[in-house]
């Protein structure tokens, strides 16, 4: 039996470029893994859809005050109350009812910051001016409630 014997000669500079271009397309294979895979829930995550509480947009009811009428306007996104605010306000009811603005403002910002017409606080005497509002923007979330909610 005559066996030749082979002789292998490696460099160990070629193995070292060699293993590090292996390791460097390993990585890039995965990277483009990672970024190419489709998203399993393209949407807002599950927690969210959960919390979805109105279906967005501006949603009005008008007041009828003396002989004029203002319009409140609540706008929403699916899970929160981004601004409420008086529109259609005319210089007469402005004249006439003096403290539906400045209470308005309050209210706005405790419904903005809490989410809710819960534990809404007002001075005694806006009373019934705060609650004709707060009426009102009940009203405009009614309509922007999700159905079934």
């Amino acid at each position: 039996m005559s066996s030749k014997t082979k002789i292998f000669v490696l460099h160990l500079k070629e193995l070292i470029y060699t293993g590090i271009f292996v390791l460097l397309a390993i990585l890039f294979l995965v990277l483009m893994v990672i970024m190419f895979l489709p998203e399993k829930d393209p949407g807002k995550p599950a927690a969210d859809k959960e919390q979805a509480r109105f279906v967005p947009g501006k949603y009005t009811t008008s007041l009828q005050i003396g002989q004029g009428n203002v319009d409140v306007e609540v706008i929403v996104d699916e899970a929160a109350i981004n601004s409420v605010s008086l529109i259609n306000l005319n210089e007469v009811i402005t004249t006439m009812y003096p403290l539906m603005e400045p209470c308005m403002e309050t209210i706005s910002d405790q419904v903005c910051e809490r989410q809710s017409l819960d534990g809404i606080t007002y001075p005694e005497e806006n009373k019934y001016t705060s609650q004709l509002l707060l009426n009102a923007i009940q009203a405009a979330l009614d309509k922007a409630a999700l159905p079934g909610s």
